[in-house]
């Protein structure tokens, strides 16, 4: 200190020509004058121009500390302030000022650290979705039939694609590129699929409007068992042709529904009308076949053909019957001539001399083989031959039960 100063403080002085130094680690440096008033009245000037700047240090140190302050805009700031202390007209610890902006300098070069590796890591993330969105766009593309809802979801993949972060250039161009080509792809598969479409439902369009206009041909035909057989046939035509298009499908179905209905309502009415003629010999049929009835159940085969002969004679003139009844009464008819034939079959197996002559063999040749088996025990219980015995006895014992099944049988034919 020199000894001409007339005012002192530990980090600066006012020599007697009233200029105002300050002391920083490089050495003194002056930073203004006074030449009025207190040289102590010169220092308070001085420091709290140095609480001003201490002031700024405090808040930019809060700003960086306590909120989200872009590091550029940081560091900008220490910049701005640093070169202010440096130049500073304030008496006061100018080093520890540019201490602390050192330390924030560090401060923010380490957050500068963090939001780049956030960055990267957002943009890893970034690339991972977006590749995973056009993995499943040319999956889309290349596999989607469902047409309306792989459109819709190929709009929600570009939203997606928008909403996220985004990667490099070169990486961001090659993946859009290969989303815009599957949409491309997609777009003309489902172009080239309802072009098809179209060429099929024109096809299936020509098949069925031949198919109407043979209905239409048909619907005032009075054969009625070959134009009913026509139009089952074209039925089955029109179920395999496939589906037009729906404006083209419904206005050839009308039609074709058209032509068969007046058919059929024409057969149902002739139908109607015949049925009613029919009713008397219904009537009669009915009498008939409960007089047939009357022969169950048959026991003279015989007799039973000959009735049952003259009712089907009567039944054939007495005509025709409602189609509701008819199927009741020739069923019913039919089952009573089916026992009469199971009952002359019987009696033909009954009499038929070939038949009764093989039986009545076979009881002669078990009652031979019986009588050889009896004196063959004899002989063995003669000559105490056990084993032969009880072989002979089984061997009768087999030859006896058949004999009694053959007797029934030769029975039934006398």
């Amino acid at each position: 200190m020199r000894e001409d100063t007339v005012s002192t403080d530990p980090w600066g002085r006012v020599d007697e020509d009233g200029t105002v130094y300050v002391r920083t680690a490089e050495g003194e440096r002056a930073v203004g004058s006074w030449q009025a008033g207190e040289p102590e009245e010169a220092l308070a000037y001085y420091r709290r121009k140095f609480d001003e700047l201490a002031g700024q240090v405090q808040l930019l140190e809060q700003r960086v500390r306590g909120t989200d302050l872009a590091p550029a805009q940081a560091e900008a700031s220490i910049t701005k302030l640093r070169e202010s202390v440096t130049e500073a007209h304030a008496v006061g610890d100018l080093g520890s000022l540019q201490d602390r902006l050192t330390a924030l300098t560090e401060l923010v070069g380490k957050r500068r650290e963090e939001l780049r590796a956030a960055r990267d890591q957002a943009r890893v993330h970034a690339r991972e979705v977006k590749e995973r969105i056009v993995a499943e766009a040319e999956r889309i593309a290349e596999e989607t039939t469902h047409w309306k809802s792989g459109g819709e979801r190929l709009r929600q993949l570009v939203e997606e694609w928008k909403a996220a972060e985004r990667v490099d250039r070169a990486t961001e161009a090659t993946l859009w590129k290969k989303l815009s080509t599957a949409r491309t792809a997609f777009a003309k598969r489902r172009k080239a699929y309802f072009s098809s479409l179209d060429q099929q439902r024109d096809a299936v369009r020509g098949t069925k409007e031949r198919i109407v206009s043979e209905a239409e041909a048909l619907a005032d035909s009075t054969d009625w068992n070959a134009t009913a057989a026509a139009y089952r046939e074209l039925m089955r035509e029109w179920k395999a042709a496939g589906r037009a298009s729906r404006e083209v499908e419904d206005e050839l179905w009308t039609r074709f529904k058209g032509a068969q209905d007046q058919f059929f309502q024409a057969r149902s009415a002739v139908f109607a009308e015949r049925d009613a003629s029919f009713a008397a010999n219904a009537e009669a049929k009915e009498a008939l076949l409960a007089e047939a009835e009357k022969l169950l159940p048959v026991t003279d085969a015989r007799t039973a053909r000959s009735a049952l002969r003259g009712i089907l004679e009567r039944w054939e003139a007495a005509g025709p019957v409602p189609r509701e009844q008819r199927d009741r009464l020739e069923g019913g008819l039919r089952k009573i001539d089916d026992a009469v034939r199971r009952a002359e079959d019987t009696e033909w197996k009954r009499s038929n001399p070939e038949a009764r002559a093989r039986a009545q063999d076979t009881v002669n040749q078990l009652l031979r083989s019986i009588d050889q088996l009896e004196t063959r025990l004899a002989k063995a219980q003669t000559a105490g031959r056990d084993k032969d015995a009880k072989e002979a006895e089984e061997a009768l014992a087999a030859r006896r039960s058949w004999l009694q099944e053959a007797e029934r049988t030769l029975a039934e034919f006398s």
